[in-house]
């Protein structure tokens, strides 16, 4: 087996398949009638996913069918397909090469459920947001019938429902740690992260005849096979205890001195195998795997699984990462889950190239004139970077797209607005959003790609901003200004969260957006006010959210504009404590604040917080049986009870909240005055039966005469109108 290239190869520069001579799709096609009219006999790839097919940059299979048929291939999409029977998986025939399987933009789990384990009744990613229109675990699903459709076609499978399950991972919805998805979906190999450059490199080895089995020197993918090769370097790390050498080491990642032990597992035959020390650099990164610990393991005992999600995100950096290991499976059974190192982060040219195919960029015909809500969201938004050096614990972002920051052009940024001007339908001279994961992290990068490619910390800017990140927002300011002023576009609106802690270092950019770039409010995300849950999600305290909204609004008075600020919490987080979630209500009354929707933490799978949910220990730091706990609301009970916190003026939470204050001997809090958080009435038919009202009390009467609370008109930082609930619904839903 042969280690990964640690040089990158562009996803553009292969030599095109022979097909290549049937040029661009209007639409990949999605039936035989389509095949038909392009002239192909066959498909040399087909995707499914779990998605409605809309043929724009922002939906992830679309971005990997498009370069997939710039490359030469023929590629067809099999798109929310019905999962009961094998026929809709032999719609477009048999592939070539392989099936691409895929959930869509979301982890079907999260689509279909609830925080709170309930199920959603639409999916913004279906035609007239229908629900229902894809399987739980959809990955596994779909698999198995493509199988079933087309036996001895290879399968892989990837997307964001792969990537984060791609090791053994805590799954809230069953409560339980569930093996890797490759075991359960039984495909040949795995994508993680962002695809392009694994999917194009296995597309041309498939057509060249390598065997699937045979590809594995992949970055960005993972594969099982039965045993470590000969010539690696095995770290083991499938303990939590003191370190030491099992053998006498040969190289310096191992320390000399202590006594050696028997290696353990039998079918780890070949490698070399020493103790796990961080301190010491491995002299052969490039040969060197870390052995964690096996899914048995991690499944029996939650701090492992805590320091198994430690390992997994400090070997997160493409430029520094070593491959890891772990066992599935005992006895004659045992498969070895490999996972390589993370995929390089795409440059400037590849980026742009990706996002200037020719995208229809617009729903496949078949749907008609029904309504995607996931597009309606995004059809006129562009997306200018991709990737999160903000290390958020409760975040997929990071895991998933990496912490480098990969930007496009502003050339090519520039020529798609003017596109969306010029050939989209119903544009009406309003850009959206020109962002990404998050607005304002465009051409931010480490000062040092040698520091870059070294570093492990899991944030840029936490606990406070790292002093070798460049914080200059002035690429930003120039674009922003550059569109704003193209004939034709009337207003260019940012839509994705601003990191307000980076907004802060540069006045200037804070300016330019609110006195530009706002359409009357800007969503930010403070997530929480206390340290315990702070320090857990890796957010910055709220004197950065303080010194970005007086940077806000005097700029705003400046331009002569009345703009509000949408602060976003989540509630039941590791780390909160229900006197956290009491200050947080508090400060939302005393400023003013009414949350129409809130947001529970779901522990996604993968996630640092959901190892923190699930282990009650905190993988930031060095995992022990004696190491920190954390607190963690669990339960029904308590998670609904921070979420009426937060919706403290809502009056089918009042009973609940009186109920919590007393218990936590805040029974002052009860009562009709400013200072108080909850009256000590009941209005007619809300919550429970009305606590010492003798006549039933309207709610439209009763809000500030018992509430304290101004009318909702004049709240000053979150204007109660039908708006802003549609922008926390499209926030939630990307």
């Amino acid at each position: 087996m042969q280690a990964v290239s640690a040089s990158p190869k562009d996803i553009f520069s292969y030599r095109k398949h022979w097909a290549a001579r049937f040029g661009a799709a209007p639409f990949l096609p999605m039936s035989r009638a389509e095949m038909d009219k392009l002239g192909w006999e066959e498909c040399d790839i087909i995707l499914v996913t779990g998605d409605a097919y809309v043929d724009h940059p922002s939906f992830g299979m679309a971005i990997v069918g498009r370069l997939l048929e710039a490359q030469g291939f023929r590629v067809g999409i099999i798109a929310q397909p019905d999962w009961h029977s094998v026929d809709a998986f032999r719609a477009l025939g048999r592939p070539r090469l392989f099936f691409g399987v895929a959930a869509g933009n979301m982890d079907s789990m999260v689509n279909r459920y609830t925080a709170d384990r309930r199920l959603r009744s639409d999916d913004a990613y279906t035609p007239n947001a229908e629900g229902g229109k894809r399987p739980d675990r959809s990955v596994i699903v779909y698999s198995q019938r493509a199988r079933e459709a087309y036996p001895g076609v290879p399968i892989v499978i990837g997307g964001i429902e792969a990537s984060l399950r791609r090791i053994a991972h805590f799954d809230y919805w069953s409560e339980k740690v569930r093996r890797s998805v490759l075991v359960d979906a039984k495909a040949d190999l795995l994508v993680y992260g962002n695809a392009e450059r694994a999917i194009v490199d296995i597309a041309h080895r498939l057509a060249a005849r390598q065997k699937p089995s045979d590809i594995t020197d992949v970055r960005g993918t993972a594969f099982l096979r039965h045993a470590v090769p000969a010539g690696w370097i095995e770290i083991d790390s499938t303990r939590i205890d003191m370190p030491g050498p099992l053998n006498p080491p040969v190289d310096p990642y191992a320390m000399e001195g202590a006594a050696p032990e028997a290696p353990a597992p039998a079918i780890r035959t070949g490698a070399q195998v020493v103790r796990f020390i961080r301190e010491v650099k491995n002299a052969d990164r490039a040969r060197s795997v870390i052995r964690m610990p096996a899914y048995e393991a991690v499944a029996d005992d939650p701090v492992l699984y805590a320091h198994a999600s430690r390992i997994l995100h400090v070997e997160s950096n493409s430029g520094n990462a070593r491959a890891l290991v772990q066992r599935h499976g005992e006895g004659g059974n045992a498969r070895e889950l490999w996972i390589n190192p993370p995929p390089a982060p795409l440059t400037t040219k590849e980026m742009d190239a990706l996002y200037e195919l020719p995208y229809a960029r617009v729903p496949h015909p078949s749907y008609g004139k029904a309504k995607i809500p996931a597009y309606e969201m995004i059809r006129f938004s562009v997306t200018i970077q991709r990737g999160c050096f903000g290390g958020c614990t409760f975040c997929s972002i990071t895991e998933h797209e990496g912490r480098v920051i990969q930007n496009r052009s502003e050339d090519s940024i520039i020529r798609e607005v003017e596109h969306i001007r010029d050939a989209v339908p119903g544009f009406t001279g309003v850009i959206s959003d020109l962002g990404g994961p998050t607005a304002n992290m465009y051409r931010l990068a480490c000062r040092s790609r040698e520091i870059e490619a070294s570093c492990r910390k899991p944030s840029c800017v936490y606990p406070g901003i790292c002093p070798n990140l460049n914080t200059d927002h002035s690429p930003l300011i120039r674009l922003y200004r550059r569109a704003r002023a193209l004939p034709g576009i009337k207003k260019i609106l940012i839509g994705s969260g601003v990191r307000y802690d980076l907004a802060v270092e540069s006045p200037e950019y804070v300016k330019e957006l609110a006195q530009h770039h706002v359409g009357g409010y800007l969503k930010i995300a403070p997530e929480a006010l206390a340290e315990g849950p702070l320090s857990k999600m890796m957010k910055p305290g709220v004197g950065s959210y303080y010194r970005f909204k007086e940077l806000f609004d005097r700029y705003s008075r400046e331009a002569g504009k009345e703009q509000y600020l949408i602060p976003y919490f989540i509630a039941a987080h590791p780390g909160t404590t229900d006197q956290d979630m009491l200050e947080l209500a508090l400060w939302l009354k005393q400023n003013g604040f009414r949350a129409d929707q809130v947001q529970a933490f779901l522990p996604s799978p993968m996630a640092t917080a959901t190892a923190m949910y699930h282990s009650g220990k905190n993988p930031l730091r060095k995992v022990t049986r004696g190491s920190e706990d954390v607190v963690i609301p669990k339960g029904l009970r308590v998670r609904r009870l921070h979420k009426a916190f937060l919706r403290y003026h809502d009056p089918e939470n009042w009973p609940m909240l009186r109920e919590a204050l007393r218990r936590m001997g805040r029974a002052d809090l009860i009562g009709s005055g400013k200072r108080q958080l909850v009256p000590s009435f009941q209005p007619a038919g809300t919550g429970l039966k009305p606590e010492g009202a003798r006549k039933p009390v309207k709610y439209q009467q009763f809000r500030t005469q018992h509430t304290g609370l101004p009318p909702a008109p004049q709240s000053r930082d979150r204007p109660q109108t039908g708006k802003v609930k549609k922008t926390a619904r499209a926030a939630k839903a990307r």
